[in-house]
């Protein structure tokens, strides 16, 4: 934990006006996260990966026309998963939330998708009637649980070798407030890469060795490889054209963040923010924002208070780094995967 005088841990719903709701379903292997934010937020996005799927992300640039959103939805299902964004619209709708058009309100809801496709029922996705549940179980408005649910039921890292080598991860969240000053990130962490601990800057988890006893090292791997042109999706580098986990060029990856602060910024700040907290998943993810990821961060700020945008940049950061480690630490054993743990 970085020493600052007067900073304290805080948890993601202790920003007012934020609730966070899971849904999941384990035998699938996959899930969504919704973070709500009623009465508004103004946010943008950044996004890095080679292979995003998104909805709603044109409409943060600092130049288009709406200011604020209600919902970031994070899910799993690869683009199919998308429509778990549409739960959200519904269950806003119903409240009267949303955008103001006349007739009625249109609810702006952003998300993204992980492809988590590989790991449980391909045919179940993320729904809408999966969007929907976890709105509604935000409305307790209770500090929502880390590991193995919502978006993150379905995340692993490790996969440059192939899915016999990955570990399970899910999702890690990290808030602190500084002064008055609040700044939370909620992450869901399905990486090519490994997950690199902030404080030691030893490996937590990722690519294991053929025994399946230690971290072997993505880099290390990619380095081997580096006069190679190996098909990451449909061949696992020993020589053999296995069947593969996706069909051929379908990302298997992606981690999708949200930085959640009270602090009072323009569109062109939140974005700005948003490029800069990518600086903690380069800090927490060995390799990151390869072609095979499709990383994305959303920022929501409340407007709630004063605060330096660089300052608060430095801030975002180190809770999006944290956030992605308790993704790998909260994790438990399940789908015949490792977790941080079992390497201890």
């Amino acid at each position: 934990m970085s020493v600052i005088a007067g900073m304290k841990e805080i948890g993601i719903t202790d920003i007012k006006g934020i609730k966070v709701g899971h849904a999941s379903n384990y035998e699938a292997g996959t899930g969504c996260t919704a973070i709500l934010c009623e009465e508004g937020a103004c946010a943008s996005v950044d996004v890095r990966g080679g292979g995003p799927a998104s909805r709603e992300t044109e409409l943060l640039r600092p130049e288009k026309m709406v200011e604020r959103i209600h919902c970031v939805m994070l899910s799993g299902g690869s683009a199919y998963g998308l429509d778990a964004g549409a739960g959200a619209m519904q269950y806003l709708e119903e409240k009267g939330i949303g955008f103001d058009v006349g007739v009625g309100v249109v609810p702006i809801v952003c998300g993204a998708s992980l492809f988590d496709l590989e790991l449980g029922d391909p045919k179940v996705r993320p729904d809408k009637a999966m969007g929907y549940a976890a709105c509604q179980a935000a409305e307790a408005g209770k500090e929502p649980a880390m590991g193995v649910i919502g978006a993150g039921t379905g995340a692993t890292v490790g996969k440059f070798r192939g899915a016999d080598y990955m570990m399970k991860t899910g999702i890690g969240i990290y808030g602190v407030q500084v002064g008055d000053v609040q700044c939370a990130a909620l992450v869901a962490v399905n990486a090519l890469g490994d997950i690199i601990d902030y404080d030691s800057h030893q490996p937590l988890a990722g690519m294991l060795d053929p025994e399946k006893k230690r971290i072997a090292g993505t880099l290390a791997a990619m380095y081997e490889e580096l006069g190679k042109d190996r098909n990451i999706w449909t061949d696992d580098g020993s020589g053999e054209k296995p069947a593969p986990a996706a069909p051929a060029g379908e990302v298997t990856n992606t981690t999708l963040g949200v930085i959640v602060t009270n602090a009072r910024l323009t569109k062109a700040q939140c974005s700005k923010l948003a490029q800069i907290a990518h600086n903690g998943y380069a800090q927490a993810i060995v390799p990151v924002h390869t072609s095979a990821d499709g990383d994305t961060i959303f920022v929501l700020a409340t407007g709630e208070t004063e605060a330096s945008p660089d300052c608060l940049g430095a801030l975002a950061t180190e809770v999006m780094a944290r956030a992605i480690c308790r993704s790998a630490t909260e994790a438990t054993p399940c789908f015949g995967l490792k977790t941080a743990a079992d390497l201890r």
